[in-house]
Order: structure tokens, then C-alpha cells, then sequence
């Protein structure tokens, strides 16, 4: 392990400029194999689960890279993290319950275009918000909306009359 620790330098983050780029190079190849194991659902859809997965790992490895926080034991729990996200990805795909209680559930937002107040303050969302997410479904007017939902992920999706 002292070969190692040459390689990367301390941790304390007074390591050489040789020493920081080995630590790139290590965390490049890491980042890239935590967002595989993650799964690339984590990284293109950014529910509020993978958005904290990403923002763990990208910490984690910043915070490595820089000598802030000790290298070995960094990695090994940002390698940890991301399996224990791809292990709960899967048990939300068998479980009902889990997958209620980690994504949650749609929301109506409007329904053959009379929109639910209740619905939009719940979950934050503006009539300027709402009219905004039909013009990017290329929805004119709320007349022509027979359902808009508020997804899990938080996107609204539109289906027009």
C-alpha cells in the first residue's frame, strides 16, 4: 500500500502537482465507473434521488481530488454510495411501497383543462410554471389540455385533447 500512497500523495492536501494529476486520473476513472454501476438512468432523467447521488459523488470526488478529505477511505465510500443507489433502484422496481416511498407518486395538475389549485401549491407551482411546461409540449392554452401531470421526476407531462 505504500506504493500507493507515493503515487497519490497524503492527504492532507500539500501533495506534488505529479501527485493531484495521479489523483485526477484515479477519480476520472472512478466517476466513470460509479456512473456505470449507478446506472445511466441516474444521470438523465434526475429524479430528486439521483440528483442527490450525483451531488454526493461529485463532492466525494472533489474533496478526494483536493487532499481534503483522505483518499482511500473517500473512494471506497463513493463506490459504496453509488452501489447502494443501483441496490435501491432495483428493490424499487420490485417493491410498490418503496418505490411510493423514494419517488412518490403523479400528480394531476389539470384535468380536461380545469386546473387543481391544491395540486399546483402542493407542489409549488406557479400558473406561469404550468403555462410554461404546456408551451414547451406545444400546448397553446389550457383548453387543450385534457391531462397535464406532475411526474416523479418532476417534469410535467401534457396530453392534449
Amino acid at each position: 500500500m505504500e506504493w500507493f500512497r507515493l503515487i497519490i500523495g497524503p492527504d492532507e492536501g500539500n501533495a506534488s502537482i505529479a501527485q493531484f494529476c495521479a489523483r485526477s486520473v484515479i477519480l476520472f476513472v472512478l466517476g466513470i465507473f460509479c456512473i456505470r454501476v449507478a446506472g445511466r438512468r441516474t444521470f438523465s432523467n434526475l429524479s430528486p434521488l439521483d440528483i442527490l447521488v450525483m451531488l454526493v459523488i461529485g463532492s466525494n470526488i472533489s474533496r478526494a481530488m483536493t487532499g481534503k478529505a483522505p483518499f482511500v477511505e473517500t473512494t471506497v465510500a463513493t463506490f459504496a454510495f453509488a452501489l447502494l443507489h443501483r441496490v435501491m433502484a432495483i428493490a424499487t422496481v420490485r417493491s410498490n411501497l418503496l418505490a411510493l416511498f423514494i419517488k412518490g407518486r403523479p400528480a394531476i395538475l389539470v384535468e380536461e383543462g380545469h386546473v387543481d389549485s391544491r395540486a399546483m401549491t402542493r407542489h409549488n407551482i406557479s400558473q406561469d410554471d404550468l403555462l410554461e411546461a404546456l408551451r414547451m409540449e406545444q400546448t397553446a392554452s389550457l383548453a387543450d389540455v385534457r391531462l397535464a401531470t406532475i411526474e416523479r421526476g418532476g417534469k410535467i407531462s401534457v396530453v392534449r385533447v
